[in-house]
């Protein structure tokens, strides 16, 4: 079953004296690309919370926020005046507002608070990892949810490309057959006798050239292997983009070939069907 790149989650775990919110916040991209924000005093688990963030998400480009907002009693740790007041500032030439409310917003950014602790306690980090499940737990979560709607929508587009492909089939005879006729009307026009058995090799030669069957063939295979990948146990929207590519190479040298008006239109809504697959194919793991 495939998965959306887009998700958010949000934990809290609360401690005796702190608070612990981790939020994650994930759009799609082509690799992993993590922007992590958390108090400086934290920075030392950093790499270790990147790894199990890029392990859980693979794909995507990822916003992650880390809280860690004093509740009680905390001797070590104290309000970081000169970086509230400049958050406060910044916060007061976007919004009005009272210095209170203010300072409980400012309060809640990096680097509000300083501590003389070297090391983060047993206690606090493993809080973190706690809330930091929660959080990867809610985007997968989220983006199960949004690949089921993604699914739904390829089927029925790719059911729109069989429905016209099963037009192509049945018009393909009347094509091969105003093909022939033009043929031999531009001969006939030029009013001159000419070999029976020449004009016979040319025409076969010529409707070889715009036979249209392998490609009916790949583009029938390529659409049932597109719907058994859809529905395989891993998401790879990166397959799904290749198998894509090949769709619309088999619909492009349909057109091409086609020379027939009523096919070419046919060909036109398969390219729309397919190019809104692809956009939402950009949001798929």
């Amino acid at each position: 079953m495939i998965k959306s790149m887009t998700g958010f989650g949000k934990h809290v775990v609360q401690l005796p004296t702190k608070k612990i919110t981790v939020e994650i916040k994930s759009l799609n991209s082509k690799s992993i690309d993590l922007n992590a924000r958390m108090p400086s005093s934290h920075r030392e688990k950093e790499l270790e919370l990147r790894k199990l963030i890029a392990n859980s998400l693979q794909r995507g480009k990822v916003d992650f926020n880390l809280y860690v907002e004093i509740t009680g009693d905390e001797t070590t740790a104290q309000v970081n005046e000169i970086t509230v007041k400049r958050y406060m500032e910044q916060l007061r030439s976007i919004a009005a507002g009272d210095d209170l409310r203010l300072m409980e917003m400012a309060l809640r950014f990096p680097d509000a608070m300083k501590t003389d602790k070297e090391d983060i306690e047993e206690e606090e980090y493993t809080a973190i990892l706690e809330a930091l499940e929660g959080a990867l737990a809610e985007v997968n979560s989220f983006r199960s949810e949004e690949g089921r709607v993604l699914e739904k929508d390829f089927l029925e587009r790719i059911s729109a490309l069989e429905r016209l492909l099963d037009q192509v089939l049945e018009m393909d005879p009347d094509r091969q057959g105003t093909i022939r006729e033009r043929l031999e009307k531009a001969v006939n026009d030029i009013k001159t006798e000419v070999d029976a058995n020449r004009f016979e090799q040319e025409l076969i030669y010529y409707l070889e050239k715009y036979d249209i069957t392998e490609e009916k063939v790949r583009l029938a295979n390529h659409l049932d292997y597109f719907k058994k990948t859809l529905r395989s146990d891993d998401s790879n929207g990166k397959k799904l983009g290749f198998i894509c590519q090949e769709i619309g190479r088999e619909i492009n040298t349909i057109g091409s070939k086609a020379n027939y008006a009523p096919m070419q239109q046919l060909v036109v809504q398969m390219k729309d069907e397919l190019e809104k697959i692809k956009e939402q194919m950009l949001n798929v793991l």
